[in-house]
């Protein structure tokens, strides 16, 4: 396998480098597709100085082509995804999950392509007990009360756009 290659290429290459720089960062459980590679380029880290003072992405269509340029490149941050989910998993307090059926845009470490890319059964098949058993696992110090609370999760609350607002 080609380095890159395990990284899915952008969806619409014509749209590669027209999304606007901010979006959400979160929401990291799912996703549909890649919509582009970025790398943050920081004047102050010396990147050239093109937006005066200010930091910049570059986009990629490809993760090979952004890992590329990310070496290359002074002042330039490693690649992240921006990717799309048609439905995703919220998490507004820890260990508790909702199912979001609303469209978002979102900037990603690239290494979050790792998790699954969302199917009809990804969402209502989540394992919850597994990961609030991790996020418990990695808490300074929970309490009994929130290690028994987290560790009993079930199931996904499912709500669509008009009934969440992160």
């Amino acid at each position: 396998m080609k380095k890159g290659a395990r990284f899915p290429r952008a969806i619409d290459p014509s749209r590669v480098g027209k999304y606007r720089a901010s979006w959400y960062a979160g929401g990291r459980f799912v996703w549909d597709a890649v919509l582009e590679y970025r790398v943050w380029c920081h004047p102050e880290r010396g990147a050239p100085d093109k937006e005066v003072g200010n930091d910049y992405y570059a986009a990629f269509e490809s993760y090979a082509g952004a890992l590329r340029f990310s070496k290359e490149s002074p002042g330039a941050e490693k690649p992240l995804a921006l990717i799309l989910q048609k439905e995703y998993i919220a998490e507004p307090v820890p260990g508790q999950y909702a199912h979001v059926k609303k469209r978002r845009i979102a900037e990603w470490p690239v290494a979050f392509l790792s998790r699954p890319r969302r199917t009809k059964n990804t969402i209502p098949d989540f394992p919850v007990a597994q990961y609030a058993q991790k996020s418990t696992r990695h808490s300074a110090r929970p309490s009994k009360g929130e290690a028994n609370t987290t560790l009993h999760l079930t199931r996904i609350q499912t709500v669509g756009a008009s009934e969440y607002t992160p």
